[in-house]
């Protein structure tokens, strides 16, 4: 676990401002919020209370219900993300991830650290394993959002990250595809370069649509014949309960 996470200095740089660090619309003096918002996170004092209005704070501060997907005979996979893929969410990450966007990078950290640390779950039983990207698509970004957004969540967890499976590069976008599409192009989306680790696995993805991504990667990771047990997280999840 590194010393500093990624672009830790672009999050300090918030203890500047005094607008919203989402909707720039309102100020964030709100003393009455500061002590629930620090025990969300770990930024310094000040940092943590200018980082949000009292009216986009409050939008992300509930969790979506967790959700189930059958992953192979007897094995279930649940998913827990941090809010929905909507505003403002939404508009963020795409800021963050398709247009590098990194004022954006604090709030999401923010919403990220709602969820709280699974059950039972440490340092020593337990890792984060962040959904890979391809060579192709990292070189074309030229930073992998997901990765960035897992240092933020094993600090927060205080659980190491394993990166010991990799994304074969004849793979597609999700973006825009059907759940049936979603499958097929995931088929063999996945490789294992390393035996796992025997501990509890606790995959993470950026947006979890329909969970298709996180369920060829667990099976991914059955596959190795060790039985791990496995569970999911999100920062958000891409269908929303009407």
């Amino acid at each position: 676990m590194s010393r500093w996470p990624p672009y830790r200095l672009g999050i300090w740089l918030a203890d500047h401002l005094r607008s919203c660090y989402l909707c720039h619309l309102h100020t964030t003096d709100y003393p009455h919020l500061t002590d629930q918002i620090n025990s969300a996170s770990q930024l310094d004092g000040s940092v943590a209370s200018r980082l949000l209005c009292h009216q986009c704070h409050q939008a992300i501060t509930w969790l979506p219900p967790a959700f189930t997907i059958d992953i192979a005979p007897a094995h279930t996979l649940v998913i827990q993300s941090a809010a929905y893929y909507i505003y403002p969410i939404q508009q963020a990450i795409t800021a963050f991830k398709h247009r590098e966007d990194m004022t954006k990078l604090p709030f999401l950290v923010h919403a990220l650290r709602q969820i709280p640390r699974p059950k039972g779950c440490h340092g020593r039983n337990s890792v984060i394993v962040p959904m890979p990207t391809t060579v192709q698509r990292l070189r074309r970004r030229g930073f992998d959002p997901v990765t960035i957004l897992t240092h933020y969540l094993s600090r927060h967890w205080q659980i190491p990250i394993w990166q010991g499976a990799v994304r074969v590069d004849n793979t597609v976008s999700q973006q825009g595809l059907s759940r049936a599409e979603r499958l097929a192009n995931l088929d063999t989306a996945f490789d294992v370069i390393q035996s796992p680790p025997n501990a509890h696995l606790l995959l993470f993805d950026d947006v979890a649509t329909t969970g298709a991504s996180l369920k060829s990667l667990a099976q991914t990771l059955l596959s190795t014949g060790h039985h791990h047990q496995l569970s999911a997280y999100a920062l958000a999840h891409g269908n929303p309960v009407k």
